[in-house]
């Protein structure tokens, strides 16, 4: 039985006072990172591909990649602040070992761990919804549910990031499953181009990729349209967290009860 309290909160402060310190550092990709991509893809690519058909209206290519660039910013996030510093924190800094020798049992440290993974996510998606809301890319009030689908995902890839954080054995390895997990989804999980361009094997692959899922909820908010596609991917995600979730917690105990 998992033996969590609201002290992983003290986990989650702990991050985020060290996140204070080097915030301008964490600030600047989610600002930049959109202008660069807006304006090679959106701009450049929007004068060959031109209009999309999506949910049965038709918008421009700027518009369709806009909200891809937000899911693809909360997946980052997520995942590699639940890989890579997760496991600085535990195998070089040995933050974990100095917390579990407090009242904090495992499961509130992974916790909190995977909680300022989505909250990380939440602050650069808050970061990057400003600059992309510049271009008018972004439908309010609609869009504020941006922030719920930031947390949301960045539970999701989180719980998933922290899963291979459990098991890998050395720092180096991390490069198998962005190789093998970010990669696809960057590519294939409806980012760039409409899954319908795609074969019918490519489309039903994508469908089980939990990027895809997340670039529909962050459109849906992005032009105020809730439909199937909203609820299902939404419910995907739910489940993905669901299971994900406490595998990360009793993978991350038997990594650090021996």
């Amino acid at each position: 039985m998992m033996r969590i309290s609201w002290r992983f909160l003290h986990v989650w402060q702990r991050n985020f006072l060290v996140y204070r310190r080097t915030w301008l550092v964490s600030f600047i990709p989610p600002l930049l990172e959109p202008l660069f991509y807006l304006l090679a893809f959106g701009i450049g690519m929007s004068l060959l591909v031109g209009y999309l058909r999506y949910e049965g209206t038709e918008i421009s290519y700027t518009l369709f990649i806009a909200p891809a660039l937000i899911a693809i910013n909360i997946m980052s996030n997520a995942f590699y602040e639940n890989t890579y510093a997760s496991f600085v924190r535990m195998y070089y800094q040995k933050t974990f070992d100095a917390m579990m020798a407090t009242p904090l049992t495992v499961e509130e440290i992974i916790t909190g761990e995977m909680i300022w993974g989505a909250t990380k996510a939440v602050l650069a998606t808050a970061v990057m919804m400003v600059v992309i809301s510049c271009f008018g890319l972004i439908r309010y009030p609609d869009g504020l549910l941006l922030l719920w689908v930031a947390f949301l995902g960045g539970l999701a890839f989180g719980s998933m990031g922290m899963i291979f954080t459990a098991f890998v054995p050395n720092i180096e390895l991390f490069n198998l499953p962005i190789f093998l997990f970010i990669t696809p989804m960057f590519l294939f999980g409806g980012t760039f181009f409409p899954l319908e361009n795609l074969p019918v094997w490519a489309q039903q692959f994508a469908l089980v990729l939990p990027l895809t899922h997340l670039v529909n909820l962050c459109r849906s908010c992005s032009y105020g349209v809730y439909g199937n596609l909203f609820w299902g991917s939404f419910l995907y995600l739910i489940v993905l967290t669901l299971v994900c979730f406490p595998l990360a917690i009793r993978g991350m105990y038997r990594r650090l009860i021996k």
